[in-house]
């Protein structure tokens, strides 16, 4: 018996995929299929956009359009992606879901896994919910990746469930705006449930699958996240994972609409920059080639220390209680790859302050 989780976004999401089927159906023996993009933003990939499975060596092939990313793939260089070490550390098989050829080529990869698999049930998952985006919320950051899975699935011929795990928790709609949509919740996740990605935690960038843990984990407060650092709510509600009625997710996102048909990524990013207003790919060309200046500078807790204090002292008096290592390396102006020494600096210099995988605001450290 397989259970197929789609990760809508990549990412975070196929994380967040692993730690659902754990909640939803760990007392089997099997291990999941997640199909994933490998979309891991420049902390991780330093090439815009998502890779393709011509952007890895040593893929598995699943069916003719469908390839695994085993623990032995690596990516192309220069391009990094974090599914090779996602498939050594956790026991499921991790899918590359390639945006390449639109939603035509979307779908057919869908299409051609599940005849494959027959799988006993379909899930596709988003944290957060900006998968259920109009398309013109002035705080939407990244919908191309979920339009494109939604536009797939609404064109396979299987029953899938669309679940929002974390409503808010991606800092682009809010709970409030998108409780409206949400149907039954299915599940709240408990800090047990967490257990089994804890070690991915330690060095995963997703800030969305950080904050779903934590408010498993029972942490409370405003988590402030990504370069623009937008406060995020942690509630009652982050741990929750709701059903939504596919169809009306589809009616909602005039993204997903618009793209039925493409047959290249070129498509699919016109048409966000239409009805979007922008392409997140384009966000991510200028930053690299604003990142591509950058040098790495030496961390050390004498420099580091003084700078961390200050931004605690002006995150607590907008009412942050936690960021995440994402967070504290932009407001730094560390290279993206200085993140995981960051952490460990700081983890090792103030102990108590690491929620993990969090980082706890505090105005007077020991």
């Amino acid at each position: 018996m397989t259970r197929l989780i789609v990760a809508a976004g990549g990412g975070g999401d196929a994380v967040a995929a692993a730690m659902l089927y754990a909640a939803l159906y760990g007392d089997e023996d099997q291990a999941a299929v997640i199909l994933t993009y490998a979309w891991d933003r420049l902390l991780i990939d330093p090439v815009p956009g998502p890779r393709g499975t011509h952007d890895f060596s040593g893929l598995s092939r699943i069916t003719p359009a469908v390839s695994a990313v085993p623990a032995a793939a690596r990516p192309v260089a220069p391009a990094g992606s974090t599914l090779p070490r996602l498939a050594a550390e956790l026991p499921h098989t991790f899918a590359l879901l390639d945006p390449h050829q639109g939603a035509e080529g979307v779908t057919r990869q869908l299409e051609e896994l599940i005849s494959h698999l027959k799988p006993e049930s379909i899930d596709l998952l988003d944290v957060g919910g900006d998968i259920l985006a109009r398309g013109d919320e002035p705080t939407l950051k990244s919908p191309l990746g979920d339009a494109l899975t939604l536009a797939a699935a609404c064109q396979v011929n299987a029953t899938i469930r669309l679940l929002v795990a974390g409503p808010g928790l991606d800092g682009e709609l809010s709970a409030d705006e998108l409780r409206p949509v949400l149907g039954t919740v299915v599940h709240t996740l408990a800090a047990k449930e967490v257990e089994p990605i804890s070690t991915v935690l330690e060095w995963h960038p997703s800030e969305a699958t950080a904050m779903l843990a934590a408010t498993a984990r029972g942490v409370r407060g405003t988590c402030e996240v990504r370069d623009a650092g937008l406060p995020v709510p942690l509630t009652d509600e982050g741990p929750r994972v709701h059903e939504v009625d596919l169809d009306e997710a589809v009616s909602r996102n005039a993204l997903a609409r618009a793209i039925m048909t493409t047959a290249t990524l070129d498509d699919v990013e016109a048409y966000s920059r239409e009805i979007c207003g922008f392409s997140e790919i384009d966000y991510e060309r200028n930053k690299a080639a604003w990142l591509k200046d950058q040098q790495p500078v030496q961390l050390s807790a004498e420099a580091v220390l003084p700078q961390l204090d200050q931004f605690e002292a002006e995150a607590h008096s907008r009412g942050v209680t936690h960021t995440t290592f994402r967070h504290i390396t932009e407001v730094l102006n560390l290279h993206g790859s200085q993140r995981d020494a960051l952490r460990r600096l700081l983890v090792n210099s103030r102990p108590e302050q690491y929620e993990g995988p969090l980082w706890r605001i505090t105005t007077n450290p020991e």
